[in-house]
This record gives structure tokens, C-alpha cells and sequence, in this order.
């Protein structure tokens, strides 16, 4: 794997939200986004502040459009997909130029969100509901 920025051959990173996993490869190019073999646009579709939210890390890197990211990107829904892209590419955009790893920790990007749903609780309904107490 060559980290030199004038010609990169594959740089790869994982990123994780709630049960979602996305895996960023970047090769050199215009600074196309495909996410599993479509567009952005195709995949989220009218979600734009789920497109915002995966795309952030990329927003604050100045060298981003000379890249191609190839996501792929599995389990959870869309906002969960969202935050995994956007931790997967935060990791990349590190490996690629460590100078931005001050500026993406700051905005909280390079930090894993830990919470996953709860699960449910046998005698109970769902994880923490109860059900009706009757006295008699």
C-alpha cells in the first residue's frame, strides 16, 4: 500500500455505526462517490440530511476531490449506513494526509457512536416496557 499523495494505489478503512458496517477503498481519480455500485444520489435518494451526514469528513478535506471512494456498505438503515460511511471515510481521509486528524476529531468525526438498540428482556414486552401491574 503506497501512502504517497501524488500516486496512491488503494488505501482502505472500516467504519461502524449501531449494526451497520461500511468499507471505504479509494483510489486516485475526479472525486467520484459510489456507494454499493451506485451514485450517492441513486442510493440515499431524497435523504439529504442523511447525504449531509455521510459526506461531512469529505466537506472539510481540501484534497478530497482527487480521489474516486468506492463504499460498500451493509446491515442497519439509513442512518445508521449514513454514520458508518461517515466514520469509514474520517479513517481514510487519516490515512491519506494525517495533518486533518485534529480537525475531524474536533468535529467528532473519528469517534465510533457505541449505542446499539437494547435487547428485549424475556417476561417483558420489548427491552425495558413492563406489563400493566394489576393489585388483584
Amino acid at each position: 500500500m503506497s501512502q504517497n499523495n501524488t500516486d496512491i494505489q488503494t488505501v482502505m478503512a472500516t467504519g461502524r455505526r449501531k449494526t451497520s458496517i461500511a468499507r471505504v477503498k479509494v483510489t486516485s481519480g475526479q472525486g467520484k462517490i459510489m456507494v454499493n455500485n451506485r451514485t450517492l444520489d441513486e442510493y440515499f435518494g431524497g435523504l439529504s440530511k442523511t447525504k449531509k451526514n455521510a459526506l461531512k469528513p469529505i466537506e472539510m478535506s481540501p484534497s478530497a476531490n482527487s480521489y474516486n471512494f468506492s463504499i460498500t456498505v451493509t446491515g442497519g438503515g439509513y442512518t445508521g449506513q449514513a454514520g458508518a460511511i461517515s466514520h469509514a471515510l474520517t479513517r481514510v481521509l487519516i490515512k491519506l494526509d494525517p495533518k486533518l486528524k485534529a480537525n475531524l476529531k474536533k468535529e467528532g468525526l473519528l469517534t465510533r457512536d457505541p449505542r446499539m438498540v437494547e435487547r428485549k428482556k424475556p417476561g417483558r414486552p420489548k427491552a425495558r416496557k413492563r406489563f400493566q401491574f394489576s393489585k388483584r
